[in-house]
C-alpha cells in the first residue's frame, strides 16, 4: 500500500521498517508518478536513463513540501522539517535508512550533487511555517533562491551541468517561475495566510493587506500586479539565454516551462491584472499549443 508524507510519519511500521534499495526506488516512483501534480513529473523527453534518478530527486523535494504543508500542524511540521534536515545530513554522512534516502544516496554520488541545495529546500519550507509576509522584493527574491532556484540546480547536476554560468540563468528561470505562480495563486495563498506581494510594493500604491484579504480590485491593485508581472518577466527573460546552452531534449523541456510561465503572465495581463476575481489558467489546448510551438522552434534551430 502507497503512503503519503503525511500517512507515512504517523504509520510507526513504515516508519521502522528496512528499506531495501528496489523496495525505495519504487517508492520514489510512486511518489513522482502520483496524485500530487497534474503533469508527468518525467517529461516524455527526458532520457530513459535519467528517469529513476529525476524520481528519487522529484521524491526528496516532494516529502520536504508536503512535511511542510500537508500536516497541519505548525509545530509538528517544524519538527518533522527539522528530522528531515537530519536525515539528509545522515546520508550525507553516508547513512540512510528513509526509503527516499537510501534511493537518493546514490543519485547524489552517481551526480556529484552537493549537500547544498537540498538543504536549501528544507529551509524554505521551514521559513514557510514562520514567515507569511516580506517588506521588500530583497525578501521575496531571497525565498525565491531556497524555494525555487536549488530545484533547476538539481536538474542542471543530473544532465551532467554545474558550471556557474548555466546555474545562474537556471537560478533566473526558477524565480520567474516561483513569481509567477505567486501570482497565479495570491488567492490561493491567502487561504494560507501568506502574501508574496512585497509590503513595500503595496504601501506605495496606498493598498493595505486587508484591502487584499478583502479582494478589493480596483486601479490600485491593477498597477501592483503590472509591477510584479513584469519583475517576473525579466527574470524569464534573462533565463532564456539557456536551453541553447544544454541538450536539446533537456533544451525543450526549459522553454517549456518558461514558455508556461510566460503564458501565465499573459493570462493575468488578459483579465485585466485582476487575479482576485479568477485564477488565471492555462487550458489543455493552450497547453498543447506550447509544446507543439516550442518542438517547432527547436526543430527550425536544428535545421539552422
Amino acid at each position: 500500500m502507497f503512503l503519503s508524507p503525511a500517512e507515512f510519519v504517523r504509520n510507526p511500521e513504515a516508519m521502522s521498517r528496512v528499506w531495501t534499495h528496489a523496495e525505495s526506488e519504487a517508492y520514489t516512483k510512486r511518489v513522482a508518478t502520483g496524485h500530487y501534480e497534474n503533469f508527468h513529473v518525467v517529461s516524455f523527453l527526458l532520457p530513459k536513463h535519467l528517469h529513476q534518478d529525476f524520481y528519487n530527486v522529484y521524491a526528496y523535494c516532494r516529502w520536504a513540501d508536503d512535511l511542510g504543508d500537508e500536516i497541519g500542524d505548525t509545530a509538528e511540521s517544524l519538527r518533522l522539517l527539522e528530522w528531515w534536515s537530519g536525515e539528509l545530513d545522515r546520508m550525507y554522512a553516508g547513512a540512510a535508512s528513509h526509503p527516499v534516502f537510501v534511493a537518493l544516496k546514490g543519485t547524489a554520488a552517481k551526480y556529484g550533487i552537493p549537500k547544498q541545495p537540498f538543504a536549501d529546500l528544507v529551509s524554505a519550507f521551514i521559513q514557510d511555517q514562520t514567515v507569511t509576509r516580506y517588506q521588500d522584493w530583497d525578501g521575496v527574491l531571497d525565498y525565491c533562491v531556497r524555494s525555487a532556484n536549488p530545484v533547476g540546480r538539481l536538474v542542471l547536476y543530473l544532465c551532467g551541468y554545474s558550471d556557474p554560468e548555466r546555474q545562474r540563468l537556471s537560478d533566473a528561470t526558477c524565480t520567474a517561475l516561483q513569481l509567477a505562480n505567486f501570482w497565479q495563486d495570491i488567492t490561493v495563498d491567502q487561504g494560507k495566510d501568506r502574501v508574496y506581494l512585497p509590503l513595500d510594493l503595496l504601501a506605495r500604491h496606498n493598498y493595505t493587506v486587508d484591502d487584499l484579504f478583502a479582494r478589493r480590485f480596483d486601479d490600485r491593485f491593477r498597477q501592483i500586479m503590472r509591477e510584479a508581472v513584469e519583475k517576473a518577466r525579466g527574470f524569464f527573460e534573462i533565463g532564456l539565454a539557456l536551453p541553447p546552452m544544454v541538450d536539446r531534449r533537456l533544451a525543450v523541456d526549459l522553454e517549456l516551462f518558461s514558455q508556461g510561465g510566460l503564458k501565465v503572465l499573459e493570462k493575468i495581463e488578459s483579465q485585466g491584472y485582476d487575479v482576485l476575481s479568477a485564477r488565471p489558467k492555462i487550458s489543455k489546448v493552450e497547453r498543447v499549443v506550447l509544446l507543439v510551438s516550442t518542438l517547432l522552434r527547436a526543430a527550425f534551430r536544428r535545421a539552422a
